[in-house]
């Protein structure tokens, strides 16, 4: 009961000091100039304050000082978050060449590294835990890396990397607790309840934007905490979990790079042709496009719960791989990156909701 509570209370002052630090840290960023000007590639029309992150992180830091963990490798991890938020914040207001942002998020992770916290093995059916050995340095670092950068990535429409990345801490937190993964929980709490501070900023139509210093920090965050607990889980598939409750950000990250690649362009080249630009290229709102990246990362993270409950049935573990191939295709199609923008399943799944309608209709006019 008591851990209840001080989760809760961690959660609370998470929240409370990111929804009201937004406000001074609003006003620093118009007093400096760190502000978001539209351009052809951007959705926004007028100048925008970015550089929120700073409220999330403080926010956070605030919620895990009541908590106040004892735990070796929490200094590293909040070195290197410092170092990727500063590096973040010095993007939004310098804008860094890529090799830059790439050595500041090379060294966070170098970090993590030299302090032990390291994807050590994975878990495959059949085979049992597999170690890595010396190619665990090499995933670690492109891991950390990889989901850093894919939260920047979808961050292109108000709210939508706030509410992804609080959805996936929602799912690696319900995770954490299932396994009585202590760290896993606190880390997470504290980042949920600062994001949901800030999102009442953010969310359509946002008066502030987080910019690289927040999606940075909150990438290299879910990255951090998914090797500290998600890649420990000791499940079948147990490597497939992270990649589910980070489906969105990874699947529209993979699609940029083998658009661009395809294109031959250089892979952090800016375009307007991620998931959410394209959902809204299809007619989509806004608010509705990000409330439908919402609907599918909370879909992704409850099949992830499911999955990390699953001990020995590998009938079911194949299953929900399964649906979640199924999901992804159906998000392609929305998005329209398959054949070309046709959607043969959602057309398909559209006409069985009308035929649906119909019987439902006859049913109940026969009951009249």
């Amino acid at each position: 009961m008591s851990n209840f509570i001080d989760l809760s209370i961690a959660f609370l002052v998470a929240l409370i000091a990111s929804l009201l630090l937004t406000y001074p840290v609003k006003t620093f960023a118009i007093k400096i100039g760190a502000v978001d000007k539209p351009n052809h590639r951007k959705i926004h029309t007028k100048i925008t304050p970015r550089i929120g992150g700073i409220a999330i992180f403080l926010g956070a830091l605030l919620g895990g000082l009541y908590l106040n963990p004892s735990h070796p490798q929490l200094i590293p991890i909040l070195i290197g978050a410092i170092i990727i938020v500063v590096t973040g914040l010095l993007d939004d207001l310098y804008n860094l060449k890529p090799i830059v942002k790439l050595t500041g998020q090379l060294a966070a992770a170098t970090i993590l590294v030299g302090s032990g916290i390291i994807i050590e093995k994975i878990t495959l059916p059949l085979l049992g835990a597999i170690e890595l050995g010396f190619f665990s340095v090499f995933i670690t670092v492109i891991w950390v890396v990889g989901i850093t950068n894919a939260i920047n990535l979808i961050d292109g429409l108000d709210g939508l990397a706030t509410g992804v990345s609080t959805i996936a801490l929602i799912s690696i937190f319900i995770i954490a607790m299932i396994d009585a993964e202590s760290l896993v929980a606190y880390l997470s709490i504290v980042l949920i309840g600062a994001n949901l501070g800030f999102l009442y900023h953010n969310f359509y139509p946002a008066k502030i934007y987080m910019g690289d210093a927040g999606s940075n920090f909150l990438g290299f965050m879910v990255a951090v905490i998914s090797i500290l607990g998600l890649f420990k889980n000791h499940t079948l598939f147990s490597f497939i979990i992270p990649i589910i409750v980070l489906a969105v950000p990874i699947f529209d990250t993979l699609s940029a790079m083998v658009r661009r690649a395809y294109n031959n362009e250089g892979i952090m080249t800016a375009d307007k042709k991620h998931l959410h630009y394209q959902l809204i290229e299809h007619g989509y709102s806004h608010r509705k496009t990000v409330l439908v990246i919402y609907l599918f990362s909370a879909l992704f993270g409850g099949l992830a719960v499911v999955f990390s409950i699953i001990d020995t049935n590998i009938s079911t573990s194949l299953l929900i791989t399964v649906i979640v191939l199924f999901i992804l295709h159906v998000f392609a199609e929305l998005a329209g990156l398959v054949k070309g923008g046709k959607r043969p399943v959602v057309g398909t799944l559209r006409k069985l909701k009308k035929k649906l309608k119909k019987k439902m209709s006859r049913s109940e006019k026969k009951r009249s």
